[in-house]
């Protein structure tokens, strides 16, 4: 098993698209759990000047899906369900931490929670993935199997 900063490396370099393009950055995947952080740009804010919900669903999505994937990084996972409950307006620099809380060997039950600044939780949520065999990327047009 390649070591966890290893792990973190193959992550930024081959990342999800929109995670990149919004910003997470990876600072732990190992023994299902992850660590994201995200600080939103003005563009990712509500009209209430605070994180937009889909931003926050993105990396609950995002935390979750690394850490199903942190005990078996050569399989992806798609997004099967997921549950969201926002507590309170997240705000300024957030930390997402997910944890695997049970794995079959096609599917993953997972839970990741958004804290700010100062520890308090902002949202949580629950989620089922599956686990999928990598792929090379599909160009336009073409479809996603997830079988």
């Amino acid at each position: 098993m390649p070591s966890e900063n290893d792990l973190i490396d193959r992550w930024n370099q081959s990342s999800i698209p929109f995670a990149k393009h919004l910003g997470f950055t990876l600072h732990r995947i190992a023994d299902g759990a992850s660590e994201l952080h995200f600080t939103a740009a003005p563009e990712h804010l509500n009209t209430h000047g605070v994180t937009h919900g889909g931003a926050s669903m993105a990396l609950l999505d995002v935390t979750m899906a690394a850490a199903a994937r942190s005990v078996d990084f050569e399989m992806g996972v798609v997004t099967i369900e997921m549950k969201t409950s926002f507590m309170q307006p997240a705000a300024g620099p957030l930390v997402a931490r997910g944890r695997l809380i049970h794995r079959t060997v096609t599917m993953a039950f997972v839970e990741a929670t958004i804290t700010d600044a100062a520890g308090e939780p902002c949202a949580h949520a629950t989620g089922t993935f599956k686990y999928v065999r990598r792929r090379l990327p599909v160009t336009a047009g073409e479809g996603i199997s997830t079988d």
